[in-house]
């Protein structure tokens, strides 16, 4: 296989699993590609920490279960892991100097449903500092590039994991989703990823941001490779405060997602040559207002097109609060950042001082020597919304104008439509440092997202077109479901894969 093309000839895991299981190619043999693709496509500073020898015993004791006919679907498959998932055998930082030489004793219970699953880990992903952007400029290591254009970014904050993917170097990639962190990238690197219902999948191990909004997901190739690794994440996790037992009377366990997935493309099938009649598909009108750039805006309308002629039909709603979803989220998101980064203060494990008089002095200069200006911008912001005077006409109000948010998908889901379709950004991929003057630019990039997040409704992207001024920047369409409705927007968006070809297109990487 050659370093300077992708390293697989499978256009998805379950090919690969087909060439496994009939031993046409090994575990080691994909690790060693994928570690040999890492290293050919170093310059886009996708991985932040790459450790061959672990990589290469989990292969090892893949190729044994596949030997022993004990391999379960993900047996073998090459992945990586967002670096905010913490691992015992790879460092795990967040993007930030303060993590910067951290490994856990333990792993994160996504990657530990993984590595259970057999799955190979080629690495950790390059990421917003803890999480916090929406272009992964602001990792204390240097941004990613994107891989379909090396001037642009690849959307944060998981822009490592999308562009891992889109890179040819893993199969699929973990994620994380606070405010749009696994569909912004997804769509903007030309690749599908998927952020479930809040509480679905476990946060045990996962760098905490905003404790109330992160959720985990995956991201890969197509929605039939999404279906594969949610299904094996979303369980119940009893170390997870937030975690959930059932999901509308259905125990959250394995299977789950799965089996809606497969009930859901069962009831399309039965309808023939228009698979999706009777599906109800609402078009908010606040999001195709005068910020939608035109590129996307046909994009999106192409998409919603390819659906009515399978049978959707299309139904305008409207989620009239959908500008205060910017004010209310960068309240609350930055309170609970300002919570749970206060336990990095030079004392139990994280960066340290060189030079300090006394306690406080040495959890202030460890503070502000390790965090990056962006997470110091959000502290500062939480710390101000929380304090006294300020938590009652800040946070509160963000909390009702939260509560009013959910209402709002509820009754256009309620009455109107089944899922919910748009664009995922308003614009395709910025160029690197275009929006260093101005602060608040990315955060009104994430106008679409948003809301879902604090609705904790689960949301997919998937590809759909380009644009930009050359036409080689990714446009993903945004797909919206009720709660626990994973299996059926997964449906319904691999239905839209079969017929078109937006998810097979790969970039070419210089």
């Amino acid at each position: 296989m050659s370093n300077t093309t992708s390293p697989y000839t499978f256009s998805s895991i379950a090919q690969m699993r087909k060439a496994l299981d009939s031993k046409q190619v090994s575990a080691t043999e994909l690790a060693q590609a994928a570690l040999d693709r890492a290293h050919a496509t170093k310059h886009l500073n996708i991985f932040l920490d790459i450790n061959p020898e672990a990589t290469l015993a989990q292969a090892k004791e893949a190729d044994q279960r596949i030997a022993e006919g004990k391999q379960q679907l993900l047996t073998g498959i090459p992945i990586a892991h967002k670096d905010v998932f913490v691992t015992r055998q790879w460092r795990t930082t967040a993007g930030s100097k303060m993590l910067e030489n951290y490994t856990s004793p333990f792993d994160a219970t996504v990657v530990e449903h993984l590595n259970n699953a057999g799955t190979v880990n080629i690495g950790k992903l390059n990421c917003d500092e803890f999480a916090m952007g929406s272009g992964n400029e602001n990792s204390a290591f240097g941004p990613c590039l994107n891989p379909w254009d090396t001037n642009a970014v690849p959307g944060g904050s998981s822009g490592g994991s999308a562009a891992a993917v889109a890179a040819g170097i893993v199969m699929a990639s973990t994620g994380t989703d606070t405010g749009g962190s696994v569909r912004q990238p997804s769509a903007m690197c030309g690749v599908s990823g998927i952020k479930p219902t809040y509480g679905t999948v476990s946060r045990f191990g996962m760098i905490a941001y905003g404790s109330s909004l992160d959720q985990a997901g995956p991201i890969a190739g197509s929605a039939q490779d999404l279906v594969e690794l949610l299904d094996v994440i979303s369980a119940f996790d009893e170390r997870d405060s937030t975690s959930i037992e059932t999901c509308d009377g259905t125990p959250n366990r394995q299977g789950r997602v799965k089996q809606a997935y497969l009930d859901t493309l069962a009831s399309q099938n039965a309808q023939g040559s228009l698979p999706l009649k009777g599906l109800r598909i609402g078009v908010p009108k606040e999001f195709f207002g005068p910020g939608l750039s035109a590129d996307v805006a046909s994009a999106i309308e192409a998409a919603l097109q390819q659906y009515e002629a399978l049978g959707a039909e299309r139904v305008e709603i409207s989620l009239p609060r959908t500008e205060l979803s910017i004010p209310a989220y960068y309240v609350l998101a930055p309170a609970e950042a300002s919570s749970n980064l206060s336990r990095y203060d030079g004392v139990r494990y994280g960066y340290r001082a060189k030079e300090y008089k006394g306690l406080e002095d040495m959890t202030s200069r460890s503070r502000s020597e390790a965090f990056g200006p962006e997470v110091q911008r959000r502290i500062m912001i939480g710390t101000y919304v929380l304090s006294q005077g300020y938590y009652d006409a800040y946070y509160l109000q963000a909390q009702r104008i939260r509560r009013l948010i959910a209402n709002d998908f509820q009754a256009a889901f309620a009455t109107q439509c089944d899922v919910i379709m748009g664009p995922v950004s308003p614009n395709v991929a910025k160029n690197i440092g275009e929006n260093r003057d101005d602060l608040t630019a990315d955060w009104l990039a994430d106008i679409f997202t948003l809301g879902i997040s604090m609705a904790g409704l689960p949301a997919m992207s998937i590809p759909c077109g380009f644009g930009g001024a050359n036409g080689n920047r990714p446009i993903g369409l945004q797909i919206i479901g009720n709660y626990f409705n994973e299996g059926q927007i997964l449906a319904i968006a691999d239905r839209f894969q079969q017929h078109t070809d937006w998810h097979t297109r790969k970039p070419e990487i210089k």
